[in-house]
């Protein structure tokens, strides 16, 4: 009985091998076909501003990143107002016997009293010599500064002295060891009685990437120095954004820029909050804060005008976001929040006041009499839900909707779900999560009410262990999350990642879309995958449907078409991400088009994927996981292509606009994935 049985068993192996061998058994090939009507009467129009950025003081972003300025704690003011204070990360150079120094409150500047006393007690001669170097003090930016053979760099800064004055003003190799440039600044006791502004250009001689300035004296004497500051004069268009990172912000081609923050607007403590009044004028005037949710100090050099000023640049609309009287620890009470309303008020005037107002007046003595292009306002960052948002935001709304009926207002409460109970243009979406959950909620807003405020996606990431410091699983995640937007894009205005800056050196949270250091830079995975979508504000979405021979969900696709901002020519794009871990045949079918209406020559596929879904890109190699861009053997209505497993692809097919079909508006059809 018991060998029969084996027999049998053997018996219906072979015959399931045979049939196997006849029929696949296993899910070896997996088939997709997407199809993308193309003609002109189905697509529908993406807004204009759909992908943007977010920038926030995080990770030093600006402080010893975006903003040029090399020297740390310039004004003497990061250890506090009262005296005798820190002031890091300055350093003295010389010992007791030949120099003592320390902060006062004699400045020159109202709204920043403190300034550095130097005592120098040695002298060129007599009984104690000064060595020859000097003594004075140095400061070694933010963890080193990129000094550049051949650059010049203008220094800063405000003096007066008892006696005459003999300074060396220097850049300074790693450790001090090097002269790669000078500056001696002589004067007699009159000449700088009183508080002097100083201003000398500095040519590099030689490269150090940890470089510091130095101010240094062989002369006895008290001198006092204030307000000291060292930019390279190379700066994107002269103002003050340090070059290469600003072209890596440019290369987005971002719709508009939300600043300048996050949670550094509220502070763990509003008396740390982000204050646009104490950011604009003249640098040495601004009193600087410390922000106490990301725990380091600014000098605001990198301030509310600075702010409009690079949205300006960059061709994108500003998106501010101002206190609403809400911290992460206390709030103000809705009965006294009207002077912050006025804030606010101010704050737009401002930024697109005729320049005989008040405050518009102050923007054009800073240099730009024309408006800025303020459309947007965001009424608070993450506050929804906190016993005094919802009543402060009404106030902030009902004077900004009286004042200046056009600003777009935003509010801080998730509409996607259900309606809000107040009044709003658009809404807060912000999402952080794992990248299973990032991928699945490609489809989040296709339940959305297509009635009330659009969805303004302002932060979402991939973290955590997924993520690493910057991972190609994580960018995939986050791929498949943006095709699903763009496919919603109906009831989505606006699009940005977060957090958009990290220095190296100050890694605050992780990850970034692009990691810096005093001289180098690159693009994480997920800063690639937002190139896909450079050119899809403002395109024309595609209907498209996916059908497979697979239950898996890996795959997600969208379809635009648009005049390239390069050449000006119309293309196609079809986006595909595969998540999954296998290969995907995918067939790509087209309808709404005149036969042979797609180019071949100018047509291109770019793929983004590597060996390890875990692959990061590092100072050491920095092009480990990017977009690589090649030709297409063959383009038509009909295209087979194999998508690699664990990639992004976008094929941009070049067509003749004059080809396409029109067809009747109710043939209309549109599916999500």
């Amino acid at each position: 009985m018991g060998s029969f049985k084996a027999l049998c068993n053997v018996s219906l192996l072979q015959l399931f091998i045979v049939l196997c061998l006849v029929f696949p058994c296993f899910a070896t090939d997996l088939r997709t076909t997407l199809v993308v009507d193309a003609s002109d009467a189905t697509g529908r129009p993406i807004p204009d501003t759909l992908f943007g950025i977010f920038f926030e003081e995080i990770n030093h972003a600006g402080a010893g990143g975006l903003w040029a300025e090399l020297v740390s704690n310039r004004g003497f003011e990061a250890g506090g107002p009262n005296i005798p204070s820190n002031i890091d990360p300055w350093t003295i150079i010389g010992n007791e016997s030949s120099i003592i120094v320390e902060t006062d409150r004699t400045s020159f500047f109202d709204r920043n009293k403190v300034a550095l006393r130097l005592e120098v007690l040695c002298d060129s001669e007599g009984d104690n010599i000064c060595p020859d170097e000097g003594v004075g003090i140095y400061n070694p930016g933010f963890w080193g500064m990129n000094i550049e053979q051949g650059k010049t760099y203008k220094v800063i800064f405000y003096v007066r002295s008892t006696e005459s004055l003999n300074l060396t003003v220097s850049l300074k190799g790693s450790n001090g060891v090097g002269n790669l440039a000078s500056s001696a600044i002589m004067g007699t006791a009159d000449d700088f009685s009183n508080w002097t502004k100083v201003e000398t250009l500095l040519v590099a001689k030689a490269t150090d990437h940890n470089s510091r300035l130095q101010l240094a004296t062989t002369t006895k004497g008290v001198i006092w120095l204030d307000q000291v500051s060292a930019m390279p004069v190379d700066t994107y268009k002269g103002h003050g954004f340090r070059t290469e990172l600003f072209e890596m912000l440019s290369a987005l081609k971002p719709k508009f820029i939300r600043f300048p923050g996050g949670c550094f607007v509220e502070g763990e403590w509003l008396r740390n909050a982000f204050r646009w009044k104490a950011t604009v004028g003249p640098w040495e005037e601004r009193p600087g804060h410390f922000g106490d949710v990301w725990m380091y100090w600014t000098d605001d050099g990198l301030g509310y005008f600075e702010f409009l000023q690079l949205a300006e640049d960059l061709g994108a609309l500003p998106i501010w976001v101002f206190n609403n009287g809400v911290s992460h620890n206390d709030e103000v009470d809705t009965s006294a929040v009207l002077p912050l309303v006025q804030e606010a008020l101010d704050g737009i005037e401002f930024a697109r006041g005729d320049p005989t107002s008040k405050w518009g007046s102050l923007r054009a003595a800073m240099g730009h009499p024309e408006p800025f292009d303020l459309r947007y306002v965001a009424v608070g960052n993450e506050d929804c839900g906190k016993p005094k948002y919802r009543g402060n935001y009404l106030k902030f709304y009902h004077a900004i909707r009286t004042a200046y009926p056009d600003i777009q207002i935003i509010s801080n409460c998730d509409g996607s779900s259900r309606a809000l109970d107040h009044p709003a243009d658009m809404y807060d979406y912000h999402v952080y999560t794992n990248a299973n959950d990032m991928f699945s909620r490609a489809n989040t807003f296709d339940r959305t009410s297509r009635n009330g405020p659009k969805a303004f996606v302002s932060e979402y990431a991939v973290t955590g262990k997924d993520a690493g410091t910057g991972s190609l699983l994580a960018a995939l995640a986050e791929a498949g999350f943006l095709i699903g937007l763009e496919k919603n894009s109906d009831v989505i205005e606006m699009v940005s990642y977060a957090p958009l800056f990290v220095n190296a050196n100050d890694r605050r949270w992780n990850p970034d879309a692009i990691v810096f250091n005093s001289y180098q830079a690159y693009g994480t995975p997920s800063y690639w995958v937002q190139l896909f979508f450079s050119e899809s504000s403002g395109a024309t979405l595609l209907s498209s449907s996916l059908q497979s021979n697979s239950s898996s969900n890996s795959v997600l696709a969208s379809a635009i078409t648009f005049q390239s901002s390069v050449d000006n020519k119309n293309y196609i794009r079809i986006k595909v991400v595969n998540f999954g871990t296998s290969a995907v045949n995918l067939k790509i079918s087209i309808d709404g088009l005149e036969p042979n209406s797609l180019q071949l020559s100018g047509s291109t596929k770019t793929v983004l994927t590597s060996g390890n879904v875990m692959d990061e890109n590092s100072f050491s190699q920095p092009k480990k996981v990017v977009p690589i861009k090649s030709g297409l053997q063959n383009v038509g209505k009909d295209l087979n292509v194999t998508v690699p497993p664990r990639s992004f692809t976008s094929f941009d097919l070049l067509k003749e606009s004059s080809n396409l079909k029109r067809k009747g508006s109710g043939s209309s059809t549109w599916s999500s994935m």
